[in-house]
């Protein structure tokens, strides 16, 4: 095992110098830009770092227990930490910011949108799920029904979330490490790809929690200078802010060709909602996906199992429900930055388009851009490497999750039948990583062009729609059954997926079909494919008359004590 990791790291280290390299030779020509070795530096410094973190994780995981969960011995503020780490993804720190500068006000929905989830884990979902989990959320959804259905649909779901979840943290990934190293993008994701697979097949939970504490505190300093610094340059008046920004738009839209009273309008139009939810329906079905999606995350929910008990579970959320908002906040601080400063400066933007250069479309590096332009090229390397930072460990939490749905869902309590061992399902798990990692490698390059933020909220949708009304049914509804659990389950499943897939997103911007031709015309479907799944759970279960199912309803209070007491869970019950 020393010796596998030895040489990957070693491997790891040599592509990072070869990207160095690269960027040396090329990056004049692609950019006309003197390579920034400060920046690159910096990255090196983090990739080496984490490798180190992750050898001596892999010297303490010896378990599946300790792969999955760290042991269960990692604090409520430890966890509360590595949660935000989690939370605050690429989607979060240069989707939203990216989508601010694009659209002002109307970012702001994803921010609060991605924040008003968490009071409903908090109150419904957090104690309930320590007290009758062991290492994912299908063993809480089974704790009462048939094994093997449950697990099956608990894992289809899991590993399409961490799909959708994958794509939108390779895209910025590649887009990032094109933009500091002058790569190819599809060379960039695959880097990305490898130096993630290394740190989740031998680190596991304990190598991914300390990376995503540590990402979250550099980058919660990082955001926190860089919203100081914007204010800053405008008296720290946010009010002088927004009219620089209503300002900016207004001369890009009359650079345009637009007429000015027009272009007065379309700048004044970022300080209010309309420009990216266009109709009633679409916002609503949007706010859904964002605030009952968070509570369906498998990678989010797997950090519940981390704890030594329920109590310590409440605090993972309160510290995280705390990070997470105030991040938010500056981050919208952050959007109206990037126009005032970088869609102004004709070293990063076109000025008189107002789109970023060399962003083949995509404004993804928002953030970053600003990061240069208020602390110049050390805190861009600074910025850099904590972005970079903020993708490895969201891709490692999620590729943790969609590899323990597989190995201990599937192979061990599915085809085994609960009898594997340790090591196989370890041995299972890290098999799945690979594969895993190569398919989020794939789908990286595909959706190149996609703003990141959109694609999260695309995963948001299908959790909403396929785990939470599971979770939330199976927690809390008596007269649920498996046969209405797994029947509601894959038809919220299927239809968010397909519902997805021919939205104009997908079926226009990704598969490149004409405008106007995608057959569901709605931003997100969570509106229909929630309403969908909890039908099926609904009308599947009051149907069901088995004896299985009258079994499953009379362990209901079974269930139901040892959810909120915590009776008989591992570790002390929080009381």
């Amino acid at each position: 095992m020393k010796t596998i990791f030895k040489a990957l790291a070693a491997w790891a280290l040599l592509a990072a110098a070869g990207a160095a390299c690269a960027a040396g030779a090329d990056l004049g020509q692609v950019d006309k830009q003197p390579t920034n070795w400060v920046a690159i530096s910096m990255f090196g410094i983090f990739v080496v770092g984490t490798l180190f973190i992750t050898k001596w994780a892999a010297a303490k995981t010896k378990s599946a227990s300790d792969f999955y969960t760290g042991g269960g011995g990692i604090t409520g503020f430890q966890n509360g930490l590595a949660i935000a780490g989690d939370y605050m993804s690429a989607a979060s720190f240069l989707g939203i910011s990216a989508a601010v500068m694009a659209s002002g006000y109307d970012g702001l929905i994803y921010s609060i949108g991605f924040l008003v989830g968490w009071p409903v884990i908090t109150f419904l979902m957090a104690e309930r799920l320590r007290n009758l989990g062991k290492f994912t959320f299908a063993d809480v959804a089974a704790y009462r029904f048939q094994q093997t259905p449950i697990r099956m649909f608990a894992a289809s779901g899991t590993l399409v979330v961490v799909a959708f979840y994958l794509i939108a943290q390779m895209v910025g990934a590649g887009a990032l490490i094109k933009l500091l190293f002058g790569l190819d993008y599809w060379l960039a994701v695959v880097i990305v790809g490898a130096l993630m697979m290394i740190y989740v097949l031998f680190g596991g939970m304990t190598a991914t929690t300390w990376v995503q504490i540590i990402k979250a505190c550099l980058l919660l300093a990082g955001v926190t200078f860089m919203a100081i610094a914007v204010l800053a340059q405008f008296g720290f008046s946010p009010e002088a802010l927004f009219a620089k920004a209503v300002q900016v738009k207004t001369q890009i839209a009359a650079n345009d060709g637009k007429l000015l009273e027009e272009a007065a309008k379309i700048g004044l139009a970022i300080m209010g909602p309309g420009g990216f939810v266009k109709d009633p329906i679409s916002a609503i079905s949007f706010g859904m996906a964002l605030m009952f999606g968070t509570a369906g995350l498998p990678h989010i929910l797997m950090r519940f199992f981390t704890v030594p008990n329920a109590k310590e579970a409440r605090k993972s959320v309160l510290w995280a429900t705390t990070w997470i908002g105030y991040f938010y906040l500056l981050i919208f601080i952050i959007g109206f930055g990037a126009i005032t400063l970088v869609l102004t400066n004709p070293e990063f933007a076109d000025t008189i388009k107002g789109v970023i250069k060399g962003g083949g479309g995509s404004s993804n590096m928002a953030a970053v851009l600003v990061a240069k332009a208020v602390g110049g090229n050390i805190f861009f390397g600074f910025i850099s490497a904590v972005a970079f930072a903020t993708i490895l460990a969201v891709v490692a939490g999620l590729t943790l999750s969609g590899a323990s749905a597989v190995s201990h869902d599937l192979y061990a309590t599915v085809f085994k039948k609960g009898k594997a061992d340790s090591a196989s399902e370890l041995k299972v798990s890290r098999i799945t990583t690979v594969a895993l990692g190569i398919i989020a490698v794939l789908l990286g390059i595909a959706f190149e062009k996609q703003n990141i933020a959109f694609m999260v909220s695309l995963a948001f949708a299908i959790a909403a729609s396929a785990n939470f009304p599971v979770l939330f049914m199976s927690v809390l509804w008596k007269d649920c059954t498996t046969r209405g659990a797994v029947i509601g389950g894959f038809m919220g499943l299927i239809s968010s997926v397909g519902l997805t897939v021919v939205s104009p997103s997908v079926w226009e911007a990704t598969l490149g079909y004409p405008k106007g031709s995608a057959w569901f015309p709605y931003t997100s479907p969570a509106l229909f494919s929630m309403s969908i799944g909890f039908l099926g759970i609904w009308l599947f279960s009051v149907l069901d008359r088995s004896p299985q199912a009258a079994k499953e309803r009379d362990a209901f209070k079974t269930q139901q004590v040892r959810s909120e007491t915590g009776f008989g869970a591992s570790g002390a019950s929080g009381h």
